[in-house]
């Protein structure tokens, strides 16, 4: 009977992600281990989204708070203010947004949605909430309007009909403009959706309308009748005014625009088409697509700036979206790169019976931000300061490092920042408002992002913000296609063969490495000085898939090597010469099968390379009697040992990067030996074929494993198949073995079956788990399990997959007295393997002699795959993998000074008393399970259940503050922590359901609580289950909100004011307040508190800084205006008295004088 566990439920733990732990008491080592983590330091919360809002639709500018907002189709709306203060806000219905206003200088902003609700979100608090909101159940919305110091707001319907609401208490007004008394009574036909709404900036008791149709009418709101009606016989796209108030001008559908006198609604005053190609007998232009939006600014000096989009003409099929800037004279048209969402014209004003002074126009595209400055002759464009360029090209890999060496971010920095486009604009960014966090958090933190065009960006994450260091680019390797005629026919993927996959990167050596699409292998070093490679070195692997199909080049006779290199000669240990081309031995004609040929090309010519990081190695995989290489699943790089290896469904490899050699490649089965749990059956050779230069002898299969598998570079390297000595099969191993034992012919066919499928263009994706990334590029967001139900279990052995690697200095063979290098291996049928490694001690003698790799077989098996691994000391601490000290491979005598000093990582204290042998523990997670092995004894100390119905997605140990832990995301959204080395669960929520492969490919965890996931395929949402950055989060989160004076309002001007000129003002109160207009259907919309009331009060008692600094300005303005008070009350008294003293010289004078003396 199963053991009741009281911890599950007090956890909470779901039947999802049911887990139970276990532990052997009989090792007292387990037990003097003090463990520092409680559940108490973990919380798992949002922190902040960076990128582009993906797919927007609505736009808005604070011009006084300089604060702009972006509306999606899935109701987030992002918030953007200087150079990392942005904001992430989400509408709970999710429906999109059409139309955003700001209650200018207020810190609030309404939205209106497509499901007919309208929005009052509080800006005033670090993390906005919404205060109010109504739901319009009888009628769409379709346009909003709020004037500037206004708090009534005008909702116009796709009835026609215009309805007030109140914006402090978010309640309809009785007072309802109806479309049929707004048109002409003659009129029979509806005039269609509302599609604009303003008042007239000289007169706000004018309220102008616009109606799809093209009707427009001048609304007196006193009287409640149209004064004036203005009629077109094309639709209206958008209405604005002249700042006089005496012009408005529309854009139509068929490509004009109409400028119209209001006193002279006959007709317009004037019609223009941008584009339109006049004909010379004055007939009608040519219609032109629709012009979406117009905008009208005045400036003081010259003429006044009209900007447009749309209006093109139909000939111009397939350019590209575009932008229209007319002043005076000059038209000026910008094309666009994505299609145009929305632009906003800025002002130097925010009023509206002002001259405008527009100086930049804001465009927001499809998938960009755009700012144009107005005032510089050519209109430049604004250098963007916010990480919009996250999705340039589609992320396809992710990696977070917390906690990065200090000097890291300023050296990408210095080599980013001559990447940098010229020709930006010399303003600053004029969208400046907000203020930054003042967290306390300041360890450094960068993100790697690799991307389908084969890019990779370093970005810094530090304190929340994300600002773009260095882009690297892994394509200019490769040899340029020109057209898709040239497209090699060696491609295993259709479009984007240099995509990322996986990415292996050491920050303290500063070594990269990354996998792409099409089985290669990249290996770069950082160098601050620029160089040029006259010839890329290269490696060519051959890994085939079948038993007997092993690389054995000394076993092989006189066979060609395995490695492809330029000029090799066919001793193993030569190092590459430098070559003109790169030939490969292959086999390629019309009549064969390809063989021996890498997918993509390496260049020929001279690689110019800048400072940054620079082509070392380029490793490919090649073609197999016509089987494409398959994608690579795995992949690590330890810079002490000047080792990478990789690993996919056929094997695995190591290479030297130091000496340009290839140590070992081995197949899958390989790696067990006689111990194979499977106990898989040699296949017969296959029959002969064309000899393509490999070394895969396959003659009769007589040649001893032994020595068919030698490290092709060492001849001293012995490979000893099976496990130790003590290691047995158990009964459980014994009955797998029986189950999965078939006959010799029945497995050839299910092999070849697995081949086809994975050769036919129309397969489906293979998904693949590493403990780097996921391992599979998909583009599409269904989601299918490599290891289905329908999969037999006689494929999933068949396609064994290597999918984990850890380099460590521990002891990996049972009785080793101390630690040394090694490699350990885990697959995706659960097997744990170690391959000890021979380094030689110095460096020196490294580079002369390449390590030795031998097999110390099978550890253990888990249920699963296995996702990653670690080693721990005697004390319960993470031992770090040994790294080598950065130095410039461009300057010689610093190589030379720091290759004597290699660091090998922390080292590990003694395991005991004296004499003692020394202790480690290695934590193994797969995707069911984790467990915990002492070693050298290599037995189990802890095993823990992760999940039975679902799977981990991703895994890795971090980490925290007071001590380390398992971090684990499974596919049912659960997002789990683990002590070390105990495995007792301290943290099970249920966050984040798995609905697209996007966020299984990049979910990554780091150092210090952090982790981070593509949102969308343009956002980054970083998140943190730490409880102390949750504490400290609200300080860390930028203020949006700054208390700004609004601008003084233009002066009327002493004529003006005499006779009765400039703007006329009206106090809306009287016609819209509950007394005048009384009081609105009550089934007409749905007041609906927001849960930002009671947050609200909360932002507004943290911001008592700012309140009081407002209450400040208010004292200073006031103490100002008293001041000039008392100087004019001084002033009038002076008057009066010298009045009162002339009248009375006056009356003294004309005192005794007769009236006819006068």
């Amino acid at each position: 009977m199963k053991k009741f566990n009281i911890r599950k439920v007090l956890d909470g733990l779901t039947a999802a992600s049911s887990s139970s732990s276990s532990s052997h008491p009989g090792n007292r080592e387990n037990d003097s281990i003090q463990e520092n983590l409680q559940s108490e330091h973990f919380q798992l919360c949002k922190t902040v989204r960076h990128g582009f809002p993906y797919q927007p639709s609505a736009m808005a500018f604070d011009p006084v708070q300089k604060i702009l907002a972006i509306g999606t189709q899935s109701g987030a709306l992002r918030l953007f203010g200087r150079a990392g203060v942005e904001c992430y806000c989400q509408h709970e219905s999710g429906s999109a947004i059409i139309q955003l206003q700001f209650l200018i200088n207020e810190g609030a902003l309404v939205s209106a949605l497509a499901d007919d609700s309208i929005h009052l979100w509080n800006l005033r608090q670090k993390q906005p909430a919404v205060l109010h909101s109504l739901k319009f159940n009888r009628e769409r919305i379709t346009f909003l309007a709020l004037p500037f110091q206004s708090k009534w707001l005008y909702v116009g319907t796709e009835r026609g009909n215009i309805h007030t609401v109140n914006v402090e208490s978010f309640t309809l007004s009785g007072y309802v403009i109806m479309w049929n008394k707004a048109i002409e009574l003659s009129s029979k036909s509806h005039p269609g959706p509302v599609v604009h709404i303003s008042d007239n900036p000289m007169d706000e008791a004018k309220l102008l309308i616009g109606f799809e149709c093209g009707i427009v009418v001048l609304w007196d709101l006193r009287t409640k009748k149209a004064d004036y009606r203005y009629t077109y016989d094309e639709a209206i796209h958008s209405v604005a005014w002249h700042h006089e108030g005496k012009q408005f001008i529309c854009s139509h559908s068929d490509g004009t625009l109409t400028i119209w006198n209001i006193r002279a609604p006959a007709k317009p005053a004037q019609i223009i088409t941008p584009h339109g190609k006049q004909p010379k007998d004055g007939k009608k232009p040519e219609p032109c697509k629709p012009i979406l939006k117009v905008e009208y600014k005045t400036t003081r000096v010259g003429d006044p700036f009209m900007v447009l989009f749309g209006g093109l003409s139909y000939d111009t099929v397939g350019r590209r979206a575009c932008l229209t800037v007319m002043h005076g004279k000059s038209t000026a048209v910008l094309e666009m790169d994505y299609p145009i969402v929305d632009f906003l014209t800025l002002c130097e004003t925010p009023y509206p019976n002002d001259v405008q002074e527009p100086y930049a126009v804001v465009i927001l595209l499809e998938k960009d931000l755009v700012l144009i400055d107005l005032a510089q002759i050519g209109y430049p464009i604004f250098e963007n300061p916010y990480p919009l360029s996250l999705h340039e090209s589609p992320v396809t890999c992710c990696e977070y490092f917390a906690d990065c060496p200090a000097e890291l971010i300023p050296a990408l920095y210095s080599v980013g920042s001559r990447q940098k486009r010229q020709g930006y604009s010399k303003k600053e960014w004029p969208i400046s408002g907000g203020n930054w966090g003042q967290g306390t958090q300041s360890y450094p933190e960068i993100i790697i992002t690799g991307h389908a065009d084969g890019s990779i960006k370093f970005w810094d994450a530090s304190a929340i913000m994300l600002q773009v260091l260095y882009k690297l680019k892994s394509a200019k390797v490769f040899e340029k296609v020109r057209n898709k005629e040239d497209k090699p026919s060696t491609d295993i993927v259709d479009e984007d063969p240099f995509a990322i996959q996986i990415l292996s990167w050491c920050p303290e050596s500063r070594m990269l490495c990354v996998a792409g699409v099409s089985a290669h292998v990249i290996i770069y070093r950082f160098s601050k000085h620029e160089v040029t490679t006259e010839v890329v070195q290269l490696l060519e692997v051959r890994m085939p898939y079948e038993l007997n199909d092993v690389d054995s080049p000394e076993a092989a006779g006189e066979q060609t090597p395995s490695v492809s290199t330029p000029g090799a000669s066919s001793s193993p240990q030569t190092a590459l010469p430098p070559a003109d081309t790169h030939p490969s031995t292959s086999s390629n004609s019309s009549d064969g099968p390809r063989d021996n040929v890498p997918c993509l090309k390496v260049r020929c010519s001279p690689l110019k390379q800048s400072p940054g990081y620079q082509v070392d190695l380029v490793v490919q995989l090649l073609w197999v009697s016509g089987e494409p290489p398959q994608q690579i699943t795995s992949l690590a790089l330890n810079s002490a040992y000047g080792l990478v290896v990789f690993g996919n469904s056929n094997g695995l490899a190591v290479v030297d990067y130091f000496q340009k050699t290839l140590l070992m490649n081995v197949g899958v089965q390989e790696l067990y030996g006689s111990a194979d749990p499977f106990q898989r059956q040699p296949r017969s050779p296959r029959k002969t074929r064309q000899p393509s230069g490999g070394p895969c002898d396959a003659n009769d299969g007589s040649n001893a494993s032994e020595d068919r598998c030698k490290s092709p570079t060492s001849a001293k390297m012995s490979r000893k198949l099976g496990t130790a000595p003590d290691q047995k099969q158990d009964s459980a191993a014994e009955r797998l073995q029986r189950r999965r034992t078939l006959p010799h012919k029945k497995r050839v066919c299910c092999v070849k079956s697995a081949i086809e499928a994975r050769s036919s263009p129309q397969r489906s994706p293979i998904i693949m788990r590493t403990p780097s990334a996921p391992n599979f590029y998909a583009k599409d967001s269904s989601f299918s399990r490599s290891r289905s139900s329908s999969v037999t279990s006689l494929e999933r052995e068949a396609r064994e997959v290597i999918t984990a690697f850890h380099f460590c200095e521990t002891m990996s063979r049972k009785g080793e007295a101390g630690p040394g290098p090694s490699l350990w291996v885990g697959t995706s049928q659960g097997s744990m393997l170690v391959l000890p490694l021979a380094v030689p001690a110095s460096s020196e003698l490294r580079m002369q002699q390449a390590p030795a790799v031998s097999f110390g077989g099978t550890v253990t098996r888990l249920k699963g795959c296995v996702v990653t691994m670690a080693t721990l000391d005697s004390t319960g601490a993470p031992l770090l993998p040994p790294y080598e000290v950065w130095y410039d491979p461009n300057l010689p005598d610093e190589r030379e000074e720091k290759d004597r000093w290699k660091r090998r990582g922390p080292a590990s204290p003694p395991g005991g008393p004296e004499g003692a042998p020394e202790t480690h523990y290695v934590v193994l997670c797969s995707e069911k399970q984790a467990e915990v092995l002492v070693l050298p004894s290599q037995h189990s100390a802890f095993k823990h259940n992760i999940t039975e119905a679902s799977f981990v997605l991703r895994a890795d140990v971090v980490l925290m503050p007071a001590g380390s832990c398992i971090a684990c995301f499974c596919a049912n959204g659960h997002i789990m922590t683990l002590s070390l080395p105990a495995l007792r669960p301290l943290l099970d929520v249920n966050y984040l359901p798995l609905t697209d492969m996007r966020i299984a490919r990049t979910f990554c965890f780091s150092n210090l609580g952090q982790a981070l996931y593509l949102t969308s395929p343009t956002e980054i949402q970083r998140i943190t289950y730490s409880q102390e950055t949750c504490d400290n989060l609200q300080e860390m989160l930028c203020e949006l909100f700054t208390p700004v004076e609004t601008p003084e309002a233009p002066n009327r001007g002493f004529f003006k004011g005499l006779f009765g000129g400039g703007a006329q003002s009206l106090d809306r109160e009287d016609l819209f307040g509950e007394v005048a207009a009384g009081k609105a259907s009550r089934s007409l919309a749905q007041h609906i508190p927001g849960p930002g009331g009671m947050e609200g009060m909360k932002g507004a008692a943290t911001g008592i800084m700012g309140d009081l600094a407002r209450t400040r300005m208010a004292l200073d303005e006031r103490g100002q205006k008293l001041g000039e008070l008392e100087e004019r009350t001084a002033g009038m008294m002076h008057s009066a008295d010298s009045f009162s003293k002339h009248a009375h010289d006056i009356m003294l004078k004309c005192k005794d004088k007769k009236w006819y003396q006068l």
